[in-house]
């Protein structure tokens, strides 16, 4: 395993950025696209719940490999022509904004609605209410799940080689099917995901004591 780190450590870490780049941009463009969602979820107009509960269904509800190879061969099929790295990050977003909208709808449910209120009598507007007070409480009490999820789209950015993305599971294949050493080399790949999730981990339970500490100041 250390050998096959050693040897083919650039052509690894090359596939261990684009898989870094694909997820964070996807966890990155999902976080806006669930807060949106949590908001169409928890509205009091039907026209505004009912979609956005059937999307939330669709993309919670069916595997993301066949959600990866959809989105690579529809969109052309629509006269949309794509790249395969733009389409791994756009079906992961997809994938991880209907999860992000159902951790933040929890959220949300879990805000007392006298602050709400309270911000409705006091004339601070719908949009205001939001954002300064609703989601700083939210994104408190979801981070954990949040991580959770972060953590999830990393592992599942292994799929993106299936539309030929070369990520860090397509460039451990080629490597496996040069050197045949399959289990070393999978090993070394197993071992670079570990080492990324740990430190999405920690820096989670680094933010979330940070977090801990300001609300106990207030």
């Amino acid at each position: 395993m250390f050998e096959i780190l050693l040897n083919h450590y650039p052509v690894l870490l090359k596939g261990l950025t684009t898989t870094l780049v694909v997820s964070l941009s996807a966890i990155a463009l999902g976080l806006v696209l669930g807060v949106l969602l949590a908001f169409g979820l928890t509205s009091r107009y039907r026209l505004v719940r009912w979609p956005c509960g059937l999307y939330r269904s669709f993309w919670r509800g069916t595997p993301i490999l066949l959600q990866l190879l959809l989105v690579y061969y529809l969109l052309p099929e629509m006269g949309i022509e794509i790249a395969p790295i733009s389409a791994a990050i756009l079906t992961l977003t997809l994938n991880t904004g209907a999860f992000q909208a159902e951790i933040f709808r929890s959220g949300i449910s879990h805000i007392p609605a006298g602050q709400i209120e309270a911000a409705r009598m006091a004339g601070i507007s719908a949009w205001q209410t939001r954002r300064r007070i609703i989601m700083p409480q939210v994104f408190r009490l979801t981070l954990p799940p949040l991580t959770n999820e972060i953590i999830t789209i990393v592992k599942n950015s292994s799929l993106i080689s299936v539309i030929a993305v070369t990520e860090l599971m397509r460039v451990s294949e080629q490597i496996a099917s040069r050197t045949f050493q399959p289990l070393e080399t999978y090993l070394a790949a197993a071992l670079l995901y570990l080492a990324v999730n740990l430190v999405l981990a920690r820096i989670s339970a680094y933010l979330e004591r940070r977090m801990s500490g300001g609300l106990a100041t207030d």
